[in-house]
């Protein structure tokens, strides 16, 4: 009996120790699964949208163009008119608070700032200024210069239209573009992830308008697809035009044929470095990228500065400065020719609209133990000034030389060229060839540290983690270089598709950063007391 009795022990361990290890197994795989997303709907939903994109840009080019340029008409005309008041809001709100006693509040629930001002600085300029700080740089000035803005019309002096040309362009990628990627979102972010503990996700920005139902189920999943595929569809662009221009780029320099092959060598280089960078973290690969960029950044500045038109540049950054402040309000209130504000005002919000949420969360990754004076300063103020300076150093250069020389760069432009604009620019500079090639590592770094910052900031969204999984963040480099590739494959129809897709995208996330406009005051105000300001 007692053998009995003790084999029917035996038996009853050995079956609970396989349920044990059935359950450890399942638990592994659910918790594997967790780390890479895939139990999360929001993955599916963004990727399956993608990957549909892609299916049918292969299927039938055309018919994808006509959707999406329905779709881009429909958009523009029907929001163009509250993209443009949410931009302004935004920036005066967030003035606001940062001059007031809510500038003084601590976010991120530490004392003492993560990341040193510097890095931290350098991380934000090349991050949200991306490529266009390049070949926009260059083309946008002379754009203007040759098609006046409707608001200021022809002039019968160059150097007017100059000055008109800088502050167009000035108002575009100013003060209004910075502060709706990073500025009153970022509070929101800051205080619901860091003080309430919520996830850091973009259906956080909903919570204190939805409750609950913004954070579970397939509500807060659509919310976070929504961001992904607009934040995806704006990094995969810059990644095909980095192709694309580089390639023409080389072609011009080196006479390197300027093919598919040229094309996708640069992208797989650049696939490589970002996803490297994004696996190494935010405190390695990130930050030395970043600063090694604006410290070539600043160097280019220096040696235009002293090589180039030196009396133009700093004439033509004030006066652009002080046209943009003096038509700041009819600039971003202007809807006196709504074809022109599609493809140019609109359009760019629509784009600066789509990284919104994600780099709100990006930000408030970085930015833990910073000022609200000191986020909204930076990014709102320091960073737009900057910004114009710089488009002034390239584009300014550019203007000085065509009204020196009429046809010496407005020619190389003519077709919407903008490589071509940069390389006029550069080529009437000493030691062109030189010149050249660091602007175009310029540009590929600058591309590269947005793909790095929005494979990390998709994978920390998908995942739910603040340090995703390597094959997840891998996942997410890899695929949106492919799916650049395939579309500049098509030729360049692909990529104005996404172009316009972009636009697009932009739709349901202005209705996502909305509430920010009155929860970051109240959130600000509220923690203002609780911090005795």
């Amino acid at each position: 009996m007692s053998d009995l009795t003790n084999s029917m022990k035996a038996s009853t361990m050995s079956v609970s120790s396989g349920k044990s290890k059935v359950k450890h197994n399942t638990s592994t795989t659910e918790n594997t699964m967790d780390k890479l997303g895939l139990n999360n709907p929001a993955f599916w939903y963004s990727g399956g949208f993608i990957a549909l994109f892609v299916a049918i840009a292969l299927y039938d080019g055309e018919l994808l163009s006509t959707i999406v340029n329905a779709g881009f008409s429909w958009a523009v005309q029907v929001f163009g008119p509250y993209w443009q008041l949410l931009l302004l809001l935004t920036f005066l709100i967030g003035l606001g608070l940062a001059a007031g006693r809510t500038g003084k509040v601590m976010l991120g629930g530490i004392a003492k700032p993560e990341m040193d001002s510097f890095r931290w600085m350098a991380i934000i300029f090349c991050t949200l200024l991306a490529g266009g700080g390049v070949f926009w740089a260059a083309a946008e000035p002379i754009a203007h210069y040759v098609s006046p803005p409707p608001l200021y019309g022809a002039q019968d002096n160059p150097q007017q239209g100059a000055v008109n040309a800088l502050s167009q362009s000035f108002m575009h990628w100013g003060f209004l573009a910075w502060a709706i990627v990073g500025s009153l979102t970022s509070i929101v972010v800051m205080h619901l992830h860091y003080d309430k503990g919520l996830p850091l996700k973009p259906r956080i920005l909903l919570y204190p308008v939805l409750g609950e139902r913004a954070l579970k189920g397939q509500l807060g999943a659509l919310i976070d697809a929504c961001c992904i595929i607009a934040v995806a569809a704006g990094t995969i662009g810059p990644i095909g035009f980095l192709g694309l221009q580089v390639s023409y780029a080389l072609n011009a320099l080196f006479d390197i044929p300027d093919g598919f092959t040229t094309q996708l060598i640069i992208i797989l280089f650049a696939i490589a470095l970002y996803t490297l960078s994004a696996l190494s973290g935010l405190s390695r690969g990130m930050q030395l990228l970043s600063r090694y960029n604006v410290i070539l950044a600043m160097a280019l500045m220096v040696y235009i500065l002293f090589f180039g038109p030196t009396n133009f540049i700093f004439n033509g950054y004030i006066q652009g400065v002080g046209s943009m402040l003096d038509n700041f309000i009819p600039m971003a209130t202007y809807r006196g020719d709504e074809g022109w504000l599609s493809w140019w005002t609109v359009f760019f919000w629509g784009w600066f609209l789509g990284y919104g949420p994600m780099m709100a969360i990006f930000i408030a990754r970085i930015s833990r133990g910073r000022t609200i004076r000191q986020v909204i300063s930076t990014i709102s103020i320091v960073a737009p000034l900057t910004t114009c300076f710089w488009f002034t150093i390239v584009g300014g250069s550019g203007l000085a030389f065509e009204i020196a020389e009429p046809g010496s760069v407005s020619a190389a432009f003519e077709g919407f060229n903008l490589p071509g604009a940069l390389l006029a620019v550069t080529q009437q500079l000493p030691m062109p060839m030189l010149t050249s090639i660091l602007f175009l590592i310029l540009t590929t770094i600058f591309i590269v540290t947005t793909g790095d910052s929005m494979t990390y900031t998709i994978s920390v969204v998908i995942s739910g983690e603040t340090e995703p999984n390597g094959i997840i963040r891998t996942f997410w480099g890899v695929m949106m270089g492919v799916t650049a590739l395939i579309l500049i494959s098509l030729g360049s129809g692909g990529i104005s598709a996404l172009q316009s897709f972009i636009v697009i995208t932009a739709v349901p996330v202005s209705l996502i950063l909305l509430p920010s406009l009155w929860n970051a005051p109240q959130i600000a105000i509220k923690m203002a007391k609780e911090q005795g300001l």
